[in-house]
């Protein structure tokens, strides 16, 4: 989509991204857009495709239709070793933090200095100091992962993806796995390092508490397509929508809202039960290999076995 004269040129651009994994669509044309200096949430729930589409922004894996233009330049089909020329201009926070454990957490920061830059140690050093005084860790530069905690492991990879003064940073699931508090501590991290570096920032995750902390806007993902891409004030309108005023959302306005509040009953729990569980576990499509890795200890007779479908077939009917 082209931009007016007086608009920025997104840092991210993707258009009509698909992508299959044995034969199953799992993103159906994604458009998204990523705008310097803002913080773009993307949301959904488990195999919504959200994790792929973080896979294919930072060159993990190829895309089987579709664009992403990242700093001007189509990475689909690029190759490696102009790939990795991008990918100095990106850093990742990754979920589990991914630090080495062989290494320190000042060791770990310094890594990308030492592969992709020519600083002296010296400068290296003052360097993984500064990071690490940004994210509160210079205290515990010279442990190991295994000597701290999840939040502190989440902060140090955060240090290691700042290292080289990034212009985008991807976040995995930042608060994943840690208690509210500590949780609370990386979104305020991540927003002050974000703002006062003005860095774009793509965030996946489906905790909303730091969704609506984070975000700018806000991407929803369900099934492969993207539903709505909007300010985060939109998502707050759909979000607080009554009871009663339900029928004047559309269907994915509903699937949104049951999303973002939690709630047990709406589009995405009917659709659940709606769905073809009973013939998948009783229909001639066998999902189990039938090869078996250990000899029954007795055979069941046909008529048992009659008898045990037709038990199960009634308590599905129940």
């Amino acid at each position: 989509m082209p931009t007016r004269a007086d608009e920025p040129t997104p840092v991210v651009s993707v258009r009509g991204l698909r992508k299959s994994f044995d034969g199953r669509e799992i993103l159906q044309g994604i458009d998204l857009d990523v705008m310097p200096g803002e913080t773009m949430v993307i949301m959904g729930g488990s195999g919504s495709g959200k994790s792929t589409l973080l896979r294919l922004m930072i060159g993990s894996i190829k895309s089987d239709q579709g664009s992403i233009r990242m700093f001007g330049q189509n990475i689909c089909g690029m190759e490696e070793d102009d790939l990795n020329k991008i990918r100095l201009k990106f850093g990742i926070l990754f979920q589990s933090g991914a630090l080495f454990n062989s290494m320190t957490v000042a060791e770990n920061v310094a890594l990308l200095l030492q592969e992709h830059t020519r600083l002296s140690q010296e400068i290296i050093d003052i360097q993984v100091k500064i990071k690490l005084e940004q994210v509160q860790l210079r205290n515990a530069a010279d442990l190991f992962p295994a000597q701290i905690s999840g939040g502190m492991k989440k902060r140090a990879g955060l240090a290691r993806a700042m290292a080289l003064d990034p212009q985008l940073l991807f976040c995995d699931e930042p608060s994943a796995g840690l208690d509210p508090v500590t949780s609370a501590q990386i979104d305020r991290l991540l927003l002050d390092l974000t703002k006062k570096l003005g860095i774009a920032n793509v965030v996946v995750t489906h905790e909303m508490d730091s969704a609506f902390t984070i975000a700018d806007r806000m991407a929803m993902l369900d099934k492969g397509r993207m539903l709505a891409v909007q300010p985060k004030a939109w998502f707050e309108r759909i979000r607080d929508v009554p009871d009663d005023e339900l029928p004047s959302l559309s269907e994915d306005e509903q699937l949104i809202r049951q999303f973002l509040r939690g709630a047990a009953e709406g589009p995405l729990s009917e659709r659940m039960s709606e769905s073809d569980w009973e013939q998948d576990i009783l229909g001639a499509r066998r999902s189990v290999p039938g090869m078996r890795s250990v000899e029954p200890s007795r055979i069941v007779p046909q008529t048992e076995d009659e008898g045990l479908l037709q038990r199960l077939r009634r308590m599905l009917q129940a």
